[in-house]
């Protein structure tokens, strides 16, 4: 799978409609920016974001590792694709 295709990939599932309504993304954008404009000026806020980015790549790569690059089934994940691999029988 070449770069393109994977990063096309993560966008679909990064803005698919399926798995959170367009209320919920306003709600949760809402509440970042609220979030982000009441803690701009503490000291910790740039160290805290940086956490929390952190924390969020790990979380997301662990996830598309166990779900073989978004193909598979793993926890509340159900993929959208059918399975390419044949079955020998």
């Amino acid at each position: 799978m070449s770069l393109r295709d994977t990063l096309k990939r993560e966008a679909e599932v990064a803005f698919s409609k399926k798995w959170q309504s367009v209320p919920v993304r306003i709600l949760k954008y809402v509440i970042l920016l609220a979030l982000v404009f009441i803690f701009w000026s503490n000291l910790w806020f740039w160290r805290i974001l940086i956490i929390l980015l952190v924390i969020s790549l790990i979380v997301h790569f662990w996830a598309r590792y166990k779900t073989k690059g978004w193909t598979q089934d793993y926890g509340l994940w159900k993929s959208d694709r059918k399975d390419e691999r044949k079955v020998d029988g």
